[in-house]
């Protein structure tokens, strides 16, 4: 809930791929959910779909014969219809395994049956960018300690007691 993209853009299923590339373009996302009227969410269309059935620009066709054909192909007849959904109460971590697990961009955000908003790698890319303190002027340490209880503890107190600030904190594992 914290971390989504809340209202995010989105399209239906009868929108034609033109009219879903340059609401993305415009919006600058590259997913949309797909929402009935009603706004049940049927589908997600993602940049890669959309540009899948586009034409080569080495085709021989003309301008206007790539328009014709292009209208034709609407947003339900290229969209993910089985769409992997999480809920606003998720842990935004859970979020991004799932992604990871799927290899999937994004997922919408669920409250029952109603979409509030969406993750996406974005989202998870700006979350670490804040974890890792790369926002934030300042000197990256790494250090390797041994697992012996208070270590840390002592670590941290002698760069407080040279008036140091630790903005972020990680761990690597299996390293």
């Amino acid at each position: 809930r914290d971390r989504m993209t809340k209202n995010p853009v989105t399209t239906r299923p009868n929108a034609t791929v033109p009219d879903a590339l340059q609401v993305m373009r415009g919006s600058k996302v590259r997913q949309l959910p797909v929402l009935t009227e009603k706004g049940e969410l049927v589908g997600i269309v993602s940049l890669d779909d959309l540009l899948r059935v586009s034409p080569s620009p080495a085709t021989s066709l003309s301008i206007y014969e790539l328009n014709y054909l292009l209208e034709k192909i609407k947003v339900e007849d290229v969209m993910t219809r089985e769409v992997i959904t999480v809920t606003e109460d998720m842990a935004l971590e859970e979020a991004g395994r799932i992604m990871a697990d799927n290899k999937i961009s994004g997922v919408p955000v669920m409250r029952d049956r109603e979409l509030v908003g969406i993750v996406t790698e974005s989202t998870l890319f700006n979350v670490l960018l804040e974890v890792f303190g790369a926002r934030e002027p300042g000197v990256r340490v790494v250090f390797t300690i041994p697992e012996v209880t208070g270590t840390l503890a002592k670590i941290t107190g002698a760069i407080s007691a040279q008036g140091g600030k630790i903005g972020a904190f990680g761990e690597t594992l299996g390293a």
